[in-house]
């Protein structure tokens, strides 16, 4: 049976480094923390049908580790009874692809026969493991109602002592979720744990990920393990973080470790996501959508994936195809 190509588009490609703006005024204090190794601006791409904001894929690993890859796709209005936006079926190994929703839905179909939607609010996690292939297009309610589709795409890759596993699929509703409500900001815990405040959604090792809606003229000082990683993504508005440097919406803040607070403050109403956990500190080659710890460990997944071990993506896609 002749095999697909690797998904056009998943070619890991990194963002490029921004220019700091320093603001006039300043919003925080001289706060102890941990200072901005860099600022990244995000880079327009295609997957599929889909158009993404990539932040950065297969590089910065000393500053992003546990996380590898991070795409924001959408917004995209859809209208009622379009063609759903497909991402076709493709092969996924040694990684973990989390996709969170901001709005909208998605079909997600897998070779360990999963066919499920994923809402807005939910959190889903595809751990490829040794590999599996998976598709994903907008779903039902998308195309009965029409909305606009926007989430994001984050790979966190395995570490090597889990990089041929056997594949599996979660999805996680919103009560499996710890949320805070304060009266200056509102946090949505995805992993890990914030204020007392723990997610249920369980990991193989240490991260956090949290999505956080600051109201105007908020400081807010964020505690994280000062030897893990720490990085945050603009969804909207900007911050002041350390150093008087503005952070703008779709740029990444990449923080140094060595001290445990990440210190912001918002002058206008922000969304951001701020995201981390234990570095892996591993070599680490990737090929597409293969991400492993040597180059023969890559040779292994394609030939897996030439030799069916995946799964069959004209069986996964044909299914998509054929529900409308």
């Amino acid at each position: 049976m002749k095999r697909r190509q690797f998904i056009k588009g998943s070619a890991i490609v990194g963002a490029y480094t921004a220019v700091p703006v320093l603001l006039k005024s300043a919003g925080l204090n001289e706060e102890k923390g941990r200072k901005i190794y860099q600022i990244l601006n995000t880079q327009q791409t295609m997957v599929g049908d889909l158009p993404v904001l990539r932040a950065f894929a297969g590089d910065k690993n000393d500053y992003v580790s546990p996380f590898v890859f991070f795409d924001e796709f959408g917004p995209i209005a859809v209208n009622p009874n379009e063609t759903p936006l497909t991402v076709g079926a493709h092969p996924h190994a040694g990684i973990i692809p989390t996709s969170y929703f901001l709005s909208g839905n998605c079909r997600h179909r897998d070779s360990l026969n999963h066919d499920f939607h994923v809402n807005q609010g939910d959190f889903m996690m595809f751990t490829s493991g040794r590999g599996a292939i998976h598709r994903e297009e907008t779903g039902e309610m998308m195309f009965q109602h029409g909305g606009i589709y926007h989430g994001f795409q984050i790979w966190l890759n395995l570490p090597s002592k889990y990089k041929f596993i056997d594949p599996t699929t979660h999805v996680f509703s919103k009560d499996k979720m710890a949320e805070i409500e304060h009266k200056d900001y509102t946090a949505k815990i995805v992993m890990g744990e914030l204020f007392g405040a723990k997610s249920q959604v369980e990991t193989l090792f240490p991260v956090f990920y949290y999505h956080i809606k600051l109201k105007p003229n908020t400081k807010l000082s964020i505690p994280t393990d000062p030897t893990h990683n720490a990085f945050i993504y603009v969804i909207n508005g900007s911050l002041e973080a350390e150093g008087r440097k503005e952070i703008k919406a779709n740029q990444v803040v990449l923080y140094e470790r060595g001290e445990s607070m990440v210190n912001i403050f918002s002058a206008g109403e922000t969304e951001i996501l701020m995201l981390g956990g234990r570095p892996h500190n591993e070599e680490v080659y990737a090929y597409g959508p293969f991400v492993m710890n040597t180059e023969d460990e890559i040779r292994r997944c394609i030939a897996d994936y030439n030799a069916g071990k995946m799964g069959d993506p004209d069986i996964i896609d044909a299914a998509g195809r054929n529900r409308l």
